[in-house]
């Protein structure tokens, strides 16, 4: 997967996982926030793979 795919794979699941994190304060769910919550890091984690990888290939390519 590219970098370009892994940071808006990142944003989607964040951007998911803070709605889900609204409805469930909303609608009482704990369970649902807590769901909200793990998507919300799990997409930050995706953001910054894809940074590594840019990172990585800037590196290579000044080789």
């Amino acid at each position: 997967m590219g970098s370009m795919s892994d940071k808006i794979k990142g944003k989607a699941n964040e951007a998911v996982g803070n709605l889900k994190q609204g409805v469930g304060r909303a609608t009482d769910d704990p369970a649902l926030e807590a769901e909200g919550h793990l998507q919300e890091r799990k997409g930050e984690g995706q953001q910054v793979v894809g940074k590594a990888k840019d990172a990585v290939k800037t590196a290579v390519d000044k080789l």
